[in-house]
């Protein structure tokens, strides 16, 4: 009798065990649902509001006079349903154009960017080539380039466009980083007019930290007629 108590005792604690291991499996998993579901809220409406300031800068960018927003760069605040927004502008006359830019800039711009001599010679030389065929249409495409690491794509990105047609960029308009890199003549004069493609870079914050972030570079069209005032050549988020 006592060895069928002590089976029944064991059996009773094995099942007890059990239940508790499923339970704590349950409980774990209906926290990474909330968890997740929570994530995902953060991120729509994070990416809401970001989007919100997007549209927000195409808004005063079209405004007249000393109201209207210049490609400067310059970091506008705003808010938006509790949300706090950084927003920038900055034109792509600012930027080295890789199909047009000369191999020596880009060169130059690689060098800064990470590449050692021999890939900035083997890099510069692959996009002689493909200009001589076929010009660029997306940045991506530079990636894909013989010789192109990650590592220095990523850091060019925000100094190349294939949009601007200039051999070289404004210094009016470039970075302070891309002028000291190409040697290019300082600037003191007032913002000049960035022109239609621009690039604006948007970041919401909510109350609690999540932060989402847009970058899309876009054509204004002032005199639309109708529909959007911008068409969008590349868009990130």
């Amino acid at each position: 009798m006592s060895r069928q108590r002590g089976a029944a005792l064991l059996l009773v604690l094995w099942v007890v065990g059990l239940l508790s291991v499923l339970l704590g499996g349950l409980a774990v998993s209906v926290q990474l649902q909330q968890r997740q579901a929570r994530w995902q809220g953060n991120q729509t409406q994070a990416g809401l509001a970001a989007q919100a300031g997007f549209n927000l800068a195409v808004a005063n960018l079209l405004r007249d006079g000393q109201a209207r927003w210049l490609a400067d760069g310059q970091v506008h605040v705003a808010h938006f349903a509790g949300s706090t927004l950084h927003i920038s502008v900055v034109s792509e006359r600012g930027k080295l154009d890789l199909n047009a830019t000369p191999s020596t800039s880009l060169a130059k711009l690689l060098r800064a960017s990470g590449a050692t001599a021999e890939r900035s010679k083997i890099i510069t030389q692959a996009l002689r080539t493909r200009r001589n065929q076929v010009p660029l249409r997306m940045l991506e495409e530079f990636r894909e380039l013989p010789g192109m690491s990650y590592a220095v794509y990523d850091r060019a990105l925000p100094f190349i466009t294939v949009w601007s047609g200039n051999a070289q960029p404004d210094p009016s308009l470039a970075s302070p980083t891309l002028a000291s890199v190409l040697g290019l003549p300082h600037y003191h004069g007032p913002a000049p007019d960035g022109g239609p493609i621009l690039t604006v870079t948007s970041q919401a914050t909510l109350p609690g930290g999540f932060q989402s972030r847009l970058k899309a570079t876009f054509v204004l069209l002032p005199a639309y007629a109708g529909g959007k005032p911008y068409r969008v050549l590349r868009w990130q988020d």
